[in-house]
């Protein structure tokens, strides 16, 4: 039967979170390069990529670096030398948003079409595949239905964000930030005013909601909908998070490691893009990193509660109800362990996030914490209490390495002058193998003597290499000592190493396209300045989210504005299409 490889894709805003991306259980990271990859504050130097590449190639792992920004005409040269930059350091393919890319003597690396391309029908997608493109991220706003149509009429690869910070306006068509403060999301600059606090207007000025978050929607989590998603056609798993830190790309990817690989595991049909496994020292819990709390968004088509009116930071993970409080203290009903130091937050009973930190705690014997705090925190009976800083797990996942692991297969034989150490990589099968040249001497305790040869033959120490299975090759029982075998397994680390690396670099030129064929002349270019009527094109939709649906009350769906300081815009809504577009 032959197999699907299913890919799980990290974010790296460095080369560090990229390696720890992939020491956790990435199949792929992205990463912004030198220039134009749509993050101005995430950006990598060439010898920091080549570093990064290097170790993924260990575990057949990819990099992809976006250079997914609009360009202008004298950049074009920039990015171009950028490409062939990125190809000899060992990138696998370059993310890209403007089409001009397309006209340039690109190096023969594969193409990927950014979710910036706003790729959200079957007609985007195929056009995208008749330009060559190696794979196509698709629009979060897609759903299950939508995603399959797309898979049965192209062939393309298809990438899909499951986790992290959603856009409330669709990829690449974004303007908001660029109309307020020349800062283009398009050129990497954006401002999400998005997640500012808005007043919401009717026509006549009467004021609706004052002083919430309209724009500001809660993070994605699709870990529920991973093999719906799978049979729908996405073959590569996507975490949103180039701005954030290691532990946090340590965790979510840790999560969606053990989700996929439980689906591998029962699925003949479905493999694991790269090799490795890993082992995880502390608890794989997205709730533990930032969020603004979850949603599966439009998967399975329209749905309430998607946006964070109230803020748009961190809320952490839920731990339970205030029972009982005075201004220092207060008791929560909890199945947590609370820790000296932790961070709490709460809505007030304005909807005001109020964040404090736990001074002190005491676990009762009733189920329930007592926190004592350092100034009066106004906690109410009844709130509901989050940790958005667990300090105990906070230590372990920055402690933890991912201890990826790749099994091997060991033979130790003997030779006419000494004796030989072959490896064999049950993921690559690459046969490697060391010999020494030494005395060989019969033991005089069989039994001990076979012992201590393989328990020391199989210690690896802090090595990526798992031996799981030794055999022995001898005349007649043989005493070899520690000294032969440990220098046998230095050089057979390092050649391995080299044979794997070199295994996944061969593999990439295999896999190189023609850039030279995908170019078309006739394409219409992308002007960076640009700003269209739509500010804003949203499948999230002010009405709906508040009650206030034409569909639902039968009233027709008048125009609504947001105002934030001096700012007031137009909100615009085609029920057709259930969109909400914002205008000046």
């Amino acid at each position: 039967m032959e197999t699907k490889k299913t890919e799980l894709l990290s974010p790296a805003k460095d080369a560090e979170v990229g390696m720890a991306a992939i020491n956790h259980g990435a199949d792929a990271v992205y990463i912004g390069g030198p220039d134009f990859g749509a993050r101005e504050k995430a950006s990598n130097s060439i010898e920091d990529i080549e570093r990064l590449c290097r170790h993924a190639a260990l575990y057949d792992a990819k990099v992809y670096v976006t250079l997914n920004t609009l360009l202008y005409d004298n950049e074009l040269e920039r990015a171009r030398k950028m490409a062939y930059d990125c190809w000899n350091a060992g990138v696998d393919a370059l993310i890209v948003q403007d089409m001009k890319l397309l006209q340039l003597d690109l190096p023969p690396i594969p193409l990927h079409a950014s979710t910036q391309c706003d790729n959200l029908t079957v007609e985007k997608v195929q056009m995208l595949e008749n330009l060559g493109f190696s794979q196509v991220v698709l629009g979060r706003e897609l759903s299950l239905k939508e995603i399959r149509e797309i898979r049965e009429k192209t062939t393309v690869p298809l990438e899909f964000f499951v986790h992290g910070s959603l856009c409330v306006s669709h990829s690449g068509r974004c303007y908001l930030s660029q109309f307020i403060g020349n800062r283009s999301a398009n050129r990497g600059a954006c401002a999400q005013p998005c997640r500012l606090p808005w007043d919401l207007l009717d026509a006549n000025g009467k004021m609706l909601l004052k002083n919430r978050h309209l724009l500001c929607l809660k993070d994605l989590n699709n870990s529920a909908h991973l093999e719906e998603l799978m049979d729908a056609g996405i073959t590569s798993f996507k975490i949103e998070g180039r701005m954030k830190d290691a532990d946090y790309v340590k965790n979510v990817t840790a999560f969606y490691r053990q989700k996929i690989d439980k689906i591998l595991a029962r699925r003949p049909d479905l493999e694991q893009a790269s090799r490795g496994h890993c082992q995880y020292n502390f608890e794989v819990n997205p709730e533990k990193s930032f969020n603004r709390g979850f949603t599966d968004y439009f998967i399975n088509g329209r749905q309430k509660s998607i946006d964070s009116p109230f803020t748009p930071k961190s809320m952490g993970e839920y731990i339970g109800e205030v029972v009982w409080c005075n201004p220092l203290r207060m008791k929560i009903d909890t199945d947590k362990t609370l820790h000296n130091g932790d961070g709490l937050c709460f809505l007030n009973e304005n909807e005001e996030l109020v964040g404090l930190r736990a001074d002190m705690v005491r676990a009762g014997t009733d189920g329930a914490c007592t926190v004592s705090t350092n100034r009066p925190h106004g906690a109410q009976r009844g709130a509901k209490v989050y940790r958005n800083l667990d300090l105990e797990w906070q230590k372990q996942a920055d402690a933890s390495t991912g201890n990826r692991k790749i099994d091997i297969d060991l033979t130790l034989a003997e030779t006419e002058t000494g004796y030989e150490l072959m490896a064999t990589c049950r993921d690559a099968r690459p046969c490697v193998s060391t010999s020494v040249e030494c005395e060989k001497i019969a033991a005089t305790n069989p039994e001990k003597a076979t012992e201590n040869i393989r328990r020391k033959a199989l210690q690896w120490g802090d090595t990526v290499f798992n031996p799981t299975n030794l055999e022995l090759r001898f005349a007649e029982p043989r005493l070899i000592p520690a000294s032969v075998i440990g220098e046998m397994k230095r050089e057979l680390v390092a050649k391995l190493t080299e044979a794997l690396v070199e295994g996944h670099r061969n593999k990439r030129h295999e896999a190189t396209i023609d850039c030279h064929a995908i170019a078309r002349n006739d394409m219409v270019a992308s002007d960076p300045d640009e700003i269209p009527a739509a500010l804003m094109t949203c499948h999230h939709c002010v009405r709906y989210a508040n009650g206030m649906c034409s569909r639902e009350t039968g009233q027709k769906a008048t125009p609504l504005y947001i105002r934030n300081g001096d700012n007031t815009f137009r909100l615009e809504f085609d029920c057709k299409n259930c969109l909400m577009k914002i205008y000046v």
